[in-house]
């Protein structure tokens, strides 16, 4: 579902598109209730009438709401409005990995502390039983201070433990 600047899901006013992928279309938003700038990640129109598709964007929803790291994005809610189901997740600033490379190489000791941040959110999914699946420079963000965080859990599985109920 592509949404327009100033279109309301609920307490949500929607900015801006912030990008599109095979899972969900992202916007930039503003949670009216709580003054801060969150992501709104909907199902494009095609997959919103499949239910299967349905349970897979929920069992995301839960995925993520199951891990808590500072380099994981956070997810604030899965919510409905407008016939409209979506994910409200953690606004994260600054660019991609996969754009940050496009400028060129990252010197050595910047490589080693992305690396680290990357493999620490990944070490914290893999202890909740949860598998990315879909990492990749595009799901990596860098924050203008140099903190990255890792997106887009849309593809993950979960393995264990009560995770299982959760798996795609």
């Amino acid at each position: 579902m592509s949404l327009t600047f100033n279109t309301r899901l609920g307490p949500y006013e929607i900015l801006a598109p912030l990008g599109a992928g095979g899972m969900g279309e992202v916007y930039r938003a503003t949670d009216t209730r709580l003054d801060r700038d969150v992501a709104i990640k909907v199902l494009p129109e095609t997959f919103a009438r499949d239910p299967e598709r349905v349970a897979r964007f929920q069992r995301e929803a839960k995925v993520l709401a199951s891990l808590n790291h500072p380099h994981i994005a956070a997810i604030y809610g899965f919510e409905e409005a407008n016939a409209v189901r979506f994910l409200v997740l953690e606004l994260v600033e600054g660019e991609t990995l996969a754009d940050r490379l496009k400028i060129g190489p990252l010197p050595v000791d910047e490589a080693l502390g992305v690396c680290k941040q990357i493999a620490e959110a990944v070490e914290t999914a893999h202890e909740q039983g949860v598998i990315h699946r879909d990492l990749k420079p595009a799901n990596v963000k860098i924050t203008p201070d140099g903190k990255v965080k890792v997106l887009d859990f849309g593809l993950a599985k979960a393995l264990t433990g009560d995770a299982r109920s959760k798996t795609s």
